[in-house]
């Protein structure tokens, strides 16, 4: 995703709402609703400091003519989900959602406001848009995968362990609920090929899927020494 294109989508998300310039009532100061998924610490910092920054450069400054109302639900779902219904409560202007599960809990909350996401991964499959092209609804934004990039993981997976013949792929539904229908299919589509006598000689490598919700994941951190982050 490009930034900038971002913050022309969500300037002009504003600007569409906004008085005509021949109007002779006072400028309104626009609100914009920000849930994002993380924390509030110093990272939170930078990215919110660059989206401001963004935003004035297209003509929005804090003060003068814009307000945002920030919320960090932290990773929790529960408090997503209150935090989706304080914003729309708030009827901002428009709101930012950061994520998958931010963007269903403030869809959710309202089918009205406006909402821009980002760092989602399939908007399709996850019912926010009826395509990129014409996504339909309140919803609109941008996806940081491409489908066909999970099939391209294992390419190279099989390139560096050429002997590889079993591939787990884990995931958490709450984060990506239709991720088999967006990204096995090119998965599927390579295992396919790696099988084909007429490309790999017939190797055969199998590729299940599990879903894995909090909890697992916390599991595996711990058995395999890692730390998240």
């Amino acid at each position: 995703m490009r930034r900038r294109q971002f913050i022309r989508l969500l300037g002009g998300t504003l600007a569409a709402q906004a008085v005509p310039a021949n109007a002779q009532e006072p400028v309104r100061v626009r609100t914009v609703g920000a849930l994002m998924g993380f924390a509030n610490d110093a990272d939170a910092k930078a990215r919110t400091e660059a989206f401001e920054k963004g935003l004035e450069s297209e003509g929005w400054s804090l003060g003068p003519n814009l307000r945002i109302e920030y919320r960090y639900a932290e990773g929790d779902s529960a408090r997503m989900q209150a935090l989706a219904k304080e914003l729309v409560e708030l009827k901002p202007d428009c709101i930012l959602a950061q994520s998958t599960p931010v963007t269903d809990a403030l869809m959710r909350a309202t089918r009205i406001i406006p909402i821009v996401f980002v760092a989602v991964s399939d908007p399709i499959g996850s019912g926010f848009v009826a395509s990129m092209a014409r996504p339909g609804g309140n919803i609109t934004g941008f996806t940081v995968l491409h489908a066909s990039i999970a099939g391209k993981y294992l390419e190279m997976l099989k390139e560096m362990v050429p002997q590889l013949a079993r591939v787990a792929i884990m995931y958490n539904p709450s984060s990506v609920p239709d991720a088999g229908k967006f990204f096995f299919a090119s998965v599927h589509r390579v295992r396919d090929e790696v099988e084909d006598p007429a490309h790999h000689r017939g190797s055969a490598l199998s590729v299940p899927d599990r879903k894995c919700r909090q909890e697992s994941w916390q599991r595996i951190w711990k058995r395999t020494g890692c730390r998240a982050g």
